[in-house]
């Protein structure tokens, strides 16, 4: 076992309907662990400007996987919430959408069935087995499960749209709150 807080999850997938097996194994085991300053409060959304420290830390045993990041300016951090305590819900309020009710598959809520979360970030730097980063949107010593590369013309799709956001009253002030921008109010 390394150094960092080894996280393993497994799960059976019990038989269902329609093309399901018998049963399934899932294991999830973190590549690393996530450092920031957040012990209780986070952003909703990571903030680039934010003049904190936040890295990756790898696990040893995959620090060879880093080679040639640095040559990307951003990636994906796929990470596992694991300090979600509340039970989790189908119709979901954000904070921000002045109590519209929305389904948590049409919600970036952090509460979902599997608690995984997916934050974009840039590189700032790569250090042995760290990864500096950019403002994230995690808790301190989240666990890591994987990172990929944000590629600029798979990951920009010029034609997405805000969806049900668009609908909601005070687009511009909705905006800063997406963005996870600070502001008065």
């Amino acid at each position: 076992m390394s150094y960092l807080e080894n996280f393993t999850f497994i799960t059976t997938l019990k038989k269902g309907k329609g093309h399901m097996p018998e049963n399934i194994n899932y294991k999830l085991e973190s590549i690393g662990m996530i450092r920031t300053p957040y012990q209780n409060n986070a952003p909703y959304q990571p903030v680039d400007a934010d003049g904190e420290e936040f890295y990756a830390i790898i696990d040893h045993k995959y620090v060879e996987g880093l080679s040639d990041l640095k040559k990307f300016n951003y990636i994906y951090l796929i990470f596992y919430a694991d300090r979600i305590s509340r039970e989790v819900e189908m119709m979901v309020s954000p904070p921000w959408a002045d109590g519209k009710k929305v389904g948590i598959f049409a919600s970036r809520s952090p509460v979902r069935p599997n608690p995984l979360g997916l934050s974009i970030v840039r590189i700032k730097k790569i250090v042995e087995n760290k990864i500096y980063t950019s403002g994230l949107d995690v808790f301190d010593k989240t666990p890591l499960l994987d990172i990929k590369p944000y590629i600029k013309d798979l990951d920009n799709k010029d034609n997405a749209n805000y969806g049900w956001v668009a609908e909601m009253d005070d687009m511009a002030h909705l905006s800063l709150h997406i963005k996870g921008i600070p502001h008065d109010y």
